[in-house]
């Protein structure tokens, strides 16, 4: 099969030719990997290696990476730090993420680069006098921002990769200093956020322009260029220490944000054991808490697998209805039992047993919808704005990782001769319980905020076997409708029989038990709408849900990718 190239993007910009100083020899004016003249590309079949990410030129830096000699951990550290540069909006330095991976011999991998509270965080530190949240602090600005993870989480991977990092950043950083054509979405994109920009940031950042950005303009970001080569150079000190570090706090001082030298200093990625559940003889692996994709989607999975769904049917009133009601439960459960473990008991042993999921759903009625006030959390004794990249490599290592700056741009604001944009996460704590975050969710005591902790994500890397074998690597952004997004995607799979190319751009739902609605694209069955309609439940359209990335890998030498319609994401390999 040939790839399918679509949203084709050529334009060549003759002044944007690298200088004397580049070192990247295959990144450039002309090259394998041309900045001024690149294009989108939706799916393909590869036989060696393939990537599928945001954004078209960083796909490209994966597949090269592989090509030369890297392995998926490699090419998952180049992507990241080319996304940094390629797709502001959420590839990141300033943010954080999660990676599941699974080496070539079995070991399997999970790596907790999420972001922390600041020393100075409180509990209430986003209530007002009279005790109402000011949601508007911890989603916009300098208050809103936790610890960066990301550079640490960098490093943790080298312990797998095969290249020196130097090798690894060096694309990004040319990226970066000599700059790259946008595409019209990315253009549109710093446009809508223009005014914010301007209000969150202390100087005027390069993402701000008096006439409008448009396609093939070329960004160029000589701080963030400056502050990858200090990464380069010094490691993880070369963020965590030193100039990079001060002019974060310098910033934070301007603005009124709290993250200090200190708390810099003393962030450190985390080890975890990986979810592993069993799934009609497919063996899911997925993220634990904080995320709470992977438990998600272990209880979403497990919820149905008692169920005929591939006779229901893609899409039909009985499949939908189901998952809607797994989806429902799920989310309670959420709400009231997930955390960060190193500050809250997670239950997740009870959480995960075949007994109380079958508790969870004996009220289940297929002939009815029920209510979100009728469901609460299983009782236990026991005390949008991110990016996913898919890799799989000719050795047979995969690696699933999810990053976040949590909003579109973070918290909107850069931190000035740095060149990079700070997270927003704080907004992923419970500010105060009831009270929902910019996606929705609500939570309560597990989630409060407390300095040194990990706000609850819904990121959901996952990897798949099938007879013990690599089978699928996928992941997709999205807020709450993440873990719903990867379910819907490996139902279509593993039950649907469908192509990577339709389980990936099929029209979606999503249901997280509050509000009691159930949000569907542009699409979804007008039948299947009328008919749940009829049941009870409440439907409301929407714009895009996720942006999903998927790997499969179909017998040695056949690696079928696929990247979402619903943005610039691209696919590459060889």
């Amino acid at each position: 099969m040939k790839p399918i190239f679509v949203g084709l993007f050529a334009i060549a910009v003759s002044s944007g030719i690298f200088g004397q100083e580049k070192k990247c020899a295959w990144l450039g004016a002309g090259k394998t990997v041309d900045p001024y003249n690149y294009q989108q590309v939706k799916s393909a079949t590869f036989k060696h290696g393939a990537v599928s990410c945001a954004q078209p030129l960083a796909a490209m830096v994966g597949a090269q990476t592989m090509k030369l000699g890297g392995n998926a951990f490699d090419a998952s550290i180049a992507v990241q730090l080319a996304l940094a540069v390629v797709y502001p909006g959420a590839g990141n330095i300033g943010g954080g993420g999660f990676l599941v991976g699974r080496k070539r011999t079995g070991e399997l991998i999970g790596i907790d680069y999420r972001e922390t509270a600041p020393s100075k965080a409180n509990r209430d530190m986003y209530l007002d006098k009279d005790g109402h949240a000011q949601t508007v602090l911890s989603q916009n600005g300098h208050l809103a921002s936790g610890v960066p993870g990301t550079v640490a989480g960098l490093f943790e991977t080298m312990k797998y990769a095969k290249l020196p990092f130097r090798q690894l950043v060096q694309p990004a950083i040319d990226l970066a200093e000599y700059g790259f054509v946008i595409t019209e979405r990315e253009a549109n994109n710093l446009n809508t956020n223009h005014d914010a920009f301007i209000k969150y940031n202390t100087s005027s950042p390069v993402f701000v322009k008096v006439t409008k950005w448009k396609a093939g303009d070329t960004l160029v970001q000589k701080d963030l260029a400056k502050t990858l080569r200090g990464i380069r150079d010094n490691g993880a000190k070369g963020f965590y220490e030193g100039e990079t570090a001060k002019l974060l706090v310098q910033e934070m001082n301007r603005g009124n944000g709290i993250i200090t030298l200190e708390d810099l200093k003393n962030y450190r990625a985390k080890w975890r054991a990986p979810i592993k559940f069993d799934y009609k003889g497919y063996k899911v692996i997925g993220f634990p808490p904080p995320s709470s994709g992977g438990i998600i989607l272990l209880q979403l999975m497990k919820m149905v697998s008692k169920y005929p769904m591939a006779s229901y049917g893609f899409q039909k009133q009985q499949s939908v209805q189901l998952m809607i009601e797994a989806e429902r439960r799920a989310f309670a459960d959420r709400e009231e039992h997930l955390g960060d473990p190193d500050f809250w008991k997670v239950p997740l042993k009870t959480m995960s047993s075949d007994t109380y999921i079958a508790n969870r759903m004996k009220d289940y009625d297929p002939n009815k919808a029920s209510r979100s006030s009728d469901i609460k959390a299983g009782e236990i004794k026991e005390s949008e704005e991110t990016t996913h990249i898919s890799i799989y490599d000719a050795e047979g290592n995969m690696v699933s990782v999810t990053t976040t700056l949590n909003g579109g741009y973070g918290s909107k604001t850069v931190v000035a001769g740095a060149g990079f944009l700070l997270n927003n996460e704080m907004d992923d704590f419970s500010v105060k319980p009831g009270v929902a975050n910019m996606y929705g969710a609500v939570g309560g005591d597990a989630n409060a905020i407390q300095p040194g902790k990990r706000m609850l994500s819904s990121m959901c890397p996952v990897v798949v076997l099938k007879n013990n074998q690599p089978y699928i690597v996928a992941g997709t952004p999205g807020g709450t409708t993440i873990p719903t997004s990867v379910f819907q995607t490996l139902m279509n799979l593993l039950e649907f029989n469908m192509t990577v190319a339709d389980a990936v751009n099929k029209p979606k739902f999503h249901h997280q038990h509050l509000p009691d609605q159930v949000d569907i694209e542009p699409g979804f069955s007008l039948d299947v709408r009328k008919q749940l309609e009829l049941m009870g439940y409440k439907m409301m359209e929407r714009s895009a849900i996720g942006r999903t990335e998927v790997v499969r890998i179909n017998g040695k030498g056949k690696i079928e990718v696929a990247a979402d319609r619903r943005g610039d994401d691209s696919v590459a390999g060889y």
